[in-house]
């Protein structure tokens, strides 16, 4: 009985997480041969405020990466 729990940076509507869930389930599926029926897939939202990358808050680190 797999379970994957994903954590996201802000937002996501309920269709993306519903096509992020059953991506992994498929790959689940494919790669392992784990059972769709018991895999449990849980997506926690995480505040972009709450998020850092490289020592410094996501909103800061994009800013940056993207120049």
């Amino acid at each position: 009985m797999p379970f994957v729990n994903v954590r996201i940076a802000g937002p996501a509507t309920p269709e993306q997480k519903a096509e992020v869930m059953q991506g992994i389930t498929e790959v689940l599926q494919r790669v392992l041969g784990k059972n769709p029926g018991t895999t449990n897939i849980v997506i926690e939202e995480v505040p972009i405020e709450n998020w850092g990358v490289g020592g410094m808050p996501l909103e800061q680190w994009r800013k940056l990466k993207d120049g």
